[in-house]
C-alpha cells in the first residue's frame, strides 16, 4: 500500500503521559483564533525566549549563516539571525494556522503567483514533483497550495502518537492522501498517475542515497539523490515553490516557479547540484524565514572534520 494509514484518536491518547501534548495542541488551537498581529508578536517573543534556553540552536543558526554567506558582514549576519529567531518562534503559530484555520481565513491572508504552471501540467496529465524547502511557514504553504490543487504529502510519522494524530489530521486537510517518506514505490505510482507529490530535498538526510554538491558557499553539502531517482523513473515535471510572508502586512505570497526544464537526467551528481540551485533560489525569496536551525552540513566527506565544532 502506498497510502499512509491515518492515525485515529483513541482513549489511550488521554493517558497522563500525553497531557502535555494535549495542552500544547490546545494552546495552538486557541492562539490560532487570535488576531494575526497578536500571534505575530507572541511568536517573536517565543522565538527569543527559546533561543535563550536552547543556546546550541542559536549557535547552529549563526554557523549556517557564516558558512553560506561568508561575504556578508558580521553585522548583516547578526541582523539576519535576529529576524530568523523571531520567525522561528512564529513557526509554531503558523503551524496552528495551517491545521486549524478555516479555508476562508487562509484565503484572506494568501496571494498566489504562478499557479498557471501547475494548471498547465495538470491539463497535460503530467505528474509533478513539488520541490519545497523547509521554510518556517511550510505547513501553511502546503495548506494554501492544497486548497487550490490538492496533492500527495510525503509523511514521517511522529514518535509521539498523540501529536502524530493532530499532525496527520492537520496535513490531510488539503492533501489527497499521505505516503510514508520511505515508500519510494508509492511516490513513483503517484507521480506516474499524474499526481502532485510534495518533496523537500534541502535537508541533510545522511549518506544513504546521497552525494555531495555545492549549496551556497559550501562546496560539498550532503544532498539526497532521491530527486534524481524519482524524476528519472517517473518522467515527472519538477516544480519549485516558495511561501513568503510580508512582515508588514501579515500577508503571504505563494510563489510557484516554472518547471525545471533543464533537469539533468540519469546523472545523480549533476541533478543534486542543479536542484540545490533551485533550493537556493527558494530560500533567497525570504532567507530570514528559512529553517537555519537545522544542522544542514553535519554529514561530511570521509576524513573531513565537523563544521559545527
Amino acid at each position: 500500500m502506498s497510502k499512509f494509514t491515518a492515525p485515529t484518536f483513541t482513549k489511550s491518547l488521554l493517558h497522563p503521559r500525553y497531557w502535555l501534548t494535549l495542552l500544547m495542541v490546545g494552546v495552538m488551537y486557541l492562539i490560532s483564533w487570535l488576531p494575526y498581529f497578536i500571534q505575530f508578536r507572541l511568536g517573536q517573543g517565543l522565538g527569543r525566549l527559546a533561543m535563550r534556553i536552547i543556546k546550541k540552536r542559536k549557535h547552529t543558526i549563526a554557523r549556517n549563516l557564516e558558512l553560506c554567506f561568508p561575504d556578508m558582514s558580521q553585522q548583516e549576519r547578526d541582523i539576519l539571525m535576529k529576524k530568523n529567531i523571531d520567525n522561528t518562534g512564529l513557526a509554531m503559530f503558523e503551524t496552528g494556522m495551517a491545521w486549524f484555520w478555516p479555508d476562508i481565513r487562509v484565503e484572506r491572508h494568501v496571494t498566489y503567483e504562478g499557479m498557471e504552471h501547475i494548471h498547465q501540467l495538470e491539463a497535460e496529465g503530467k505528474g509533478v514533483l513539488l520541490v519545497a524547502v523547509h521554510s518556517l511557514n511550510l505547513e501553511l504553504g502546503a495548506r494554501a497550495f492544497g486548497m487550490k490543487t490538492p496533492g500527495v504529502g510525503v509523511y514521517r510519522p511522529n514518535n509521539n502518537p498523540c501529536f502524530d494524530y493532530f499532525q496527520f489530521t492537520g496535513r490531510i486537510r488539503s492533501n489527497k492522501y499521505m505516503i510514508d517518506r520511505k515508500d519510494v514505490k508509492g511516490m513513483l505510482r503517484a507521480l506516474r498517475k499524474g499526481e502532485r507529490v510534495w518533496y523537500a530535498p534541502d535537508h541533510d538526510y545522511g549518506k544513504r542515497r546521497s552525494t555531495f554538491a555545492p549549496l551556497f558557499a559550501v562546496e560539498q553539502a550532503c544532498t539526497t539523490t532521491g530527486t534524481s531517482l524519482l524524476v528519472d523513473a517517473s518522467h515527472c515535471a519538477v516544480v519549485p515553490f516558495a511561501m513568503v510572508r510580508n512582515t508588514d502586512s501579515g500577508r503571504y505570497t505563494l510563489k510557484v516557479f516554472p518547471p525545471l526544464d533543464a533537469f539533468p537526467h540519469n546523472d545523480p551528481d549533476a541533478a543534486a547540484a542543479y536542484v540545490n540551485k533551485a533550493v537556493e533560489r527558494s530560500i533567497m525569496e525570504a532567507p530570514e524565514q528559512y529553517m537555519w536551525l537545522h544542522r544542514r552540513f553535519k554529514t561530511r566527506p570521509e576524513g573531513e572534520s565537523s563544521l559545527y565544532d
